[in-house]
Formats: C-alpha cells, sequence, structure tokens
C-alpha cells in the first residue's frame, strides 16, 4: 500500500509505502500540500468506558457487544486503547473482563487493538466529589486477592489501575502491582499529601484525569491536586473535552507539568454517541445534556465521563501554544506506549504500521478522521 500525507509533526508531504505490517519507506513528495491529509502515529487513548449505550462493566455484557463497542472506535482514529472497568460488583467486573478475554481471543484484530485493559476502582474514595460517578455502594478496600481474580478474567490484559492511595490496603497493593509489570494511577482521592507521597514511593506512575474526581470545594495548600502537580515521577493524564477542565487549568498543568509529562483521554462513557436523555444505569441514572456533557441524573457538578471522542480531544488540545498538534498527538499516542512499554511508532521505515490519517480545521482546530490504518490493514476510512 502506497498513500501521499503531510507529516504531523513538519507538516511536509510524503510518501508512505507499506509492506506487510511495517512502514517500508517514507520518502518526499511532489503533492500539494493543499489536498493531502496528515499522518500521525495511530491513536492510543487508555480510558474508554464503552460506547452508544455499552459500558464494559455492565451486567450480562458478551463478547459480541464487547465487538461491536471495539470496532467503532477505529473511526475515532484509534489503533490501539484499554477497554475500561469502573467500580462495581465483583461479579460484573468479573464477567466484563471475561467477555473482553474472549472477544480478543475470537478476533486477532481486537487483540491487537486491546493493548490492555484499565480497572479504574473499585479501591477508591467514598467521598462525594472525589468518588464522582462511582457507586458508593461498591466502592471498597484495595484486596489483592480480588484483583487476581479479576486479571485472570481478564487473561491478564489489565495493564493499568486507578486506585486512591488513601484507601485500606492501598500502598501495598501498588507495591504488589507494580512488581508485576501494571501501571498504577493516582485518581479518585481524597488523600492528604503523605499519601501522593507514599503512593509515589510505592511506584504510582500516573494521575487519572487530574483535577477531575475531585471535591468541589478543597483547601487551597496543601492539597492532593497540588500533591500530583508537583511530584516530576507522576506523569497527568488529562481529559480535554471542553467539560472535565477550563481551558485556563489545562494551560497551567501543562505548564506545570511540562508537556512531555502529560497524557491526553477523551474518559468516553458508555453513553458516548447517545442522544440526549436520561439513562438508568444501575443503582443511580446518567443524563446525556444538550452540550453533550454527561452527569449523574439530578444535578450539573459530577460528572459521568465523556461523551468526546479522543479525536475531539486532540484537536481541542491542540489550540493550546503550549500543546501544538505534534504534542497533541503524542500525548494520545507515543507517550502512552512509552509509559506501558509498547513499541513507538514513528513515521521512518521499519516503524509499526499502526497510522492515522486526518483532516484539521484551520479556523476551529476540529479534527476530522479520513483514515485508520492498523498493522497495514486499512480499518477505516479510504487510504491510498
Amino acid at each position: 500500500m502506497k498513500f501521499e500525507a503531510l507529516r504531523y509533526d513538519t507538516f511536509q508531504p510524503v510518501s508512505i509505502r507499506l509492506a506487510g505490517e511495517q512502514i517500508e519507506s517514507v520518502d518526499p513528495s511532489t503533492e500539494s500540500a493543499k489536498s493531502l491529509p496528515i499522518v500521525a502515529p495511530g491513536f492510543f487513548d487508555l480510558q474508554i468506558n464503552g460506547y452508544a449505550g455499552v459500558w464494559f462493566g455492565r451486567p450480562g455484557i458478551t463478547a459480541d457487544d464487547v465487538l461491536k463497542t471495539l470496532k467503532a472506535h477505529y473511526a475515532f482514529g484509534l489503533t490501539h486503547m484499554f477497554p475500561t472497568l469502573i467500580t462495581n460488583s465483583n461479579e460484573n467486573l468479573v464477567n466484563g473482563f471475561r467477555a473482553i478475554r474472549e472477544a480478543c481471543e475470537r478476533e486477532a484484530w481486537a487483540d491487537r487493538l486491546v493493548a490492555g485493559c484499565h480497572l479504574e476502582g473499585p479501591y477508591l474514595s467514598g467521598e462525594d466529589g472525589p468518588r464522582g460517578a462511582h457507586p458508593r455502594e461498591h466502592i471498597r478496600p484495595a484486596d489483592w486477592t480480588e484483583f487476581e481474580e479479576l486479571q485472570h478474567a481478564a487473561g491478564g490484559r489489565i495493564k493499568l489501575i486507578t486506585i486512591a492511595p488513601e484507601t485500606e490496603g492501598a500502598i501495598e497493593f501498588i507495591r504488589k502491582a507494580v512488581s508485576k509489570g501494571i501501571v498504577c494511577s493516582i485518581g479518585h482521592t481524597a488523600a492528604e499529601p503523605a499519601d501522593i507521597r507514599n503512593a509515589v514511593e510505592a511506584g504510582a506512575k500516573m494521575s487519572t484525569h487530574l483535577g477531575n474526581g475531585s471535591h468541589g470545594t478543597i483547601r487551597r495548600h496543601p492539597n492532593y491536586i497540588w500533591e500530583q502537580l508537583a511530584e516530576d515521577r507522576l506523569t497527568a493524564c488529562l481529559i480535554t473535552d471542553g467539560h472535565h477542565l477550563p481551558d485556563s487549568v489545562i494551560k497551567c498543568m501543562v505548564r506545570a507539568k511540562g508537556v512531555e509529562n502529560c497524557l491526553l483521554t477523551c474518559d468516553a462513557s458508555g453513553l458516548a454517541g447517545c442522544p440526549p436523555g436520561v439513562y438508568p444505569e444501575e443503582g443511580h441514572a446518567v443524563e446525556v445534556l444538550e452540550n453533550g456533557r454527561i452527569v449523574v441524573a439530578g444535578q450539573r457538578e459530577y460528572l459521568a465521563g465523556s461523551g468526546a471522542s479522543t479525536d475531539l480531544c486532540i484537536g481541542r488540545a491542540a489550540r493550546f501554544p503550549e500543546i501544538g498538534l505534534e504534542q497533541a498527538c503524542e500525548m494520545a499516542g507515543n507517550r502512552v506506549r512509552k509509559l506501558f512499554g509498547l513499541p513507538l511508532v514513528r513515521l521512518q521505515a521499519g516503524s509499526p504500521a499502526d497510522l492515522t490519517l486526518f483532516e484539521r480545521d484551520a479556523k476551529t482546530g476540529i479534527i476530522r478522521i479520513v483514515g485508520t490504518i492498523v498493522a497495514g490493514k486499512i480499518c477505516y476510512g479510504d487510504v491510498g
């Protein structure tokens, strides 16, 4: 396969030839830049809860449900993702991870797309605010025996765990998880600064959607947001959908951490892609508002994931001078791969042929996906 495109990092026109699952060559092109899409390493989102009414942790989910939900994300430029299961009963978590495992064992494309799984909870703060939309009745102390059961159900695919470090047993849990090569991330926490420091010393490497899953009002300093911002060993993951964080907060966080220490996620809810309305969920109801914001029904403060897609969040992040398009693509691509020790994708010969092609509106910054290529195969769009 051969196609022409503009590099995401230099905007120079290039001719890219693929052979099998790799890039065979990248050469200068004489094609007019105006007629070409932009090409970047494939997008990678580590927090996708579901889509179009399907949550990966919903009761009774099947491998067929998982496959349908996974495939929808090719349209958003994803070549890799972490299906995410949030706080739930043990039964529903086991069933959800088992369904993902069965989907990956059935279809090779699904196994390639699913680079791992993300367990967000249930070992989180039970306080209103930090708990977010996670059901209070299923919040519980960190339990390594339970986690081993979940990991078995997932076929060893759980690569990321979000945990509140003040939770009973959390620090020892983090140590055990890190010793198994699992990335632990601080999130949905009401921790004291000492708890944050203890979690980092135990091996925590990331902050899950920093600035969200927090109290509406906290003491100005010290607090758990400042502590995570100041900790150089923590990579900050940010939701740049326009609802979760104000633009001023995104700018300050990126300036504080350095863009090279930031990741990007859309945190897509299972209701992403659904029309406005109230949707009953297990134990509570969630509402999709007219503006796309998704909240716990009955109020407007506590968000329940995002209705945005990864490409939209990349486009929004790229508008910030502190970020720009190249770094926005890296924040939702190679920077994620690097954190999890996965092969990087470069626009050069010998690199994995996992690529996203898109057009970008110069005025709005909105991205439109033109094509998604995984392992040298077109999974979405029209390329070449």
